[in-house]
């Protein structure tokens, strides 16, 4: 079943989400911004200020078993150009930790989607927590800007019975990372 606000505000107080915003915040400093925190049926995360963004400078091949980090030059900002038809890594500015009953699944904000951006995030496991790392693709021609802490994923919370093996009990590669993670074997 999946989890309403009341929920996901009663789970951010044991710690789940941290930092957490108990409302969908619109705007600051009295202007208009990619929303970001609790809606009606999930939470939508806000992008760190530091991103990863594929080159070919180096004729690199993406392989996930022997990944070469010369691939990806290194950024730190408030927005990032994403070159067109090309793909950069970010993280979440919130901090997870899952409970072992429930599955969390994330989808790209609309405002993105509409602009050619399609976010790729893979399930959050029952028991994983960490910073989320999150792949952007720029399916456009054209450049493409994402902003830093504003909203870039929404998450939906699905509950169901704890499983056997949670990700935290089989220690999981990605459990507890924090930063931009790049893949592991």
């Amino acid at each position: 079943m999946i989890k309403p606000d009341w929920w996901i505000r009663e789970q951010a107080e044991k710690g789940m989400i941290e930092p957490f915003s108990d409302r969908q915040v619109r705007t600051e400093n009295n202007a208009g911004i990619i929303s970001y925190g609790l809606s009606s049926f999930g939470y939508d995360l806000k992008a760190a200020p530091e991103w990863r963004i594929f080159v070919n400078a180096f004729n690199t091949i993406v392989d996930p078993k022997n990944f070469d980090s010369k691939s990806l030059v290194e950024f730190d900002g408030d927005e990032c150009i994403i070159p067109p038809n090309s793909f950069v890594l970010t993280r979440s500015v919130e901090y997870m930790r899952i409970p072992e009953d429930v599955m969390v699944v994330a989808l790209g904000k609309s405002s993105y989607a509409r602009c050619g951006i399609v976010a790729n995030v893979t399930p959050l496991e029952p028991g994983w927590e960490g910073h989320v790392t999150l792949e952007l693709s720029n399916t456009t021609p054209l450049p493409a800007k994402v902003y830093a802490n504003e909203g870039i994923v929404q998450l939906l919370f699905f509950q169901g019975d704890k499983p056997e093996v949670t990700y935290a009990d089989r220690a999981g590669k990605y459990q507890g990372q924090t930063g931009v993670t790049l893949p592991r074997l």
